[in-house]
């Protein structure tokens, strides 16, 4: 079995040992956002942790009302600009703690009076001992370049701060039974393997989501371009109206995330657009109407739209693996990266 599989395969787990262990600290950095008056948050990362706090991005703010920003790292790393952040929460999100301009940037803001803190997956990295709070992603060691088990813990935990914050008890009971969810996309596991090999010789795709799942269209790109070297490109379903759309050609695959929730009338309706091009649309639901949509399509179990961005991303994980693996690629370890990308 491919080390990437396994390490997919581990994401019910660790979600749930996250739940069991890691509610203490999460709680911890909710109150002292409450004691200091924190008026935004901000999140600095890159790479597959970008992916996770633009999903943080939406996840806080839609349960908190918080703006939340993304940071510009190289305003600080390059252009040495001062930052105005007093009021702040400022989230580095690192898996190897070892993102050079993510530590400079936490340095810059904690210096500015910023609260910091840091997901991270290694918690004796230099970077954990900067910060005011340390959230733990307790992932294991992920061996496989794309990163996935430590995508959905960072996830998670980002997930968890916004559950604190919003005193949301309905929430948090459907955040307790995501590794159940988990294990049901895990079943998708044959259908997957088997409806991939229609597309082992694609170059190119598109990759389409919206809203709290953006950051999965972008993730499941990213982990498409790793491990199979295709030309995988990511939107929102609402920037890809505005010009992007005409990248749409007959037989272009086109990967749609699409579950039940406010966002999907409007997928519905980009979904025809791109059919009436003559794409190929593959969709990932749990949507009978969009499901009916797809030349190729995968059932997604049933779960709260705030959480979907959890079970598309564990399909997406499945499909980018076993697409690896038709084309006789190993997935775990793909030609000319590294596991620990350093920029500045």
């Amino acid at each position: 079995m491919s080390i990437m599989l396994t390490e997919i395969k581990a994401q019910p787990e660790i979600l749930a040992r996250l739940g069991r262990e890691a509610k203490e600290e999460v709680e911890e950095l909710a109150a002292r956002m409450k004691e200091r008056g924190t008026e935004f948050i901000v999140f600095a990362a890159r790479g597959t942790s970008d992916h996770a706090a633009i999903f943080g991005q939406y996840f806080l703010s839609y349960l908190t009302g918080l703006p939340v920003a993304l940071a510009a790292p190289s305003l600080v790393t390059i252009y040495r600009r001062p930052l105005r952040l007093a009021k702040a929460l400022v989230i580095g999100i690192s898996q190897s703690g070892a993102a050079a301009d993510v530590a400079e940037y936490l340095a810059a803001a904690r210096s500015a009076g910023a609260l910091t803190a840091l997901v991270t997956n290694n918690p004796r990295s230099p970077m954990a001992a900067q910060v005011d709070h340390l959230l733990l992603c307790r992932a294991g060691e992920e061996q496989a370049v794309a990163a996935t088990k430590t995508y959905t813990a960072e996830m998670a935990l980002l997930a968890m701060l916004g559950l604190a914050l919003a005193g949301d008890e309905a929430r948090a009971g459907a955040f307790a039974e995501l590794p159940a969810k988990l294990r049901k996309t895990l079943a998708l596991e044959e259908a997957i393997k088997a409806g991939v090999e229609r597309y082992a010789f694609m170059e190119e795709c598109l990759v389409l989501a919206r809203g709290l799942n953006q950051a999965t269209a972008l993730e499941a790109a990213l982990k498409i371009q790793e491990t199979s070297r295709i030309g995988a490109k990511g939107f929102s379903a609402a920037d890809f109206a505005h010009g992007p759309i005409a990248l749409v050609r007959p037989q272009r695959p086109v990967l749609l995330f699409a579950p039940d929730g406010v966002a999907v009338e409007g997928l519905l309706e980009m979904a025809t657009k791109i059919r009436e091009r003559g794409a190929e649309l593959i969709v990932f639901s749990d949507l009978e109407r969009a499901l009916a949509m797809g030349r190729t399509a995968f059932r997604l179990p049933p779960v709260a739209e705030v959480f979907s961005p959890f079970t598309c991303i564990v399909a997406a994980q499945l499909f980018a693996c076993f697409l690896a693996l038709s084309k006789g690629l190993d997935p775990a370890h793909p030609e000319g990266l590294t596991k620990v990308t350093v920029t500045r």
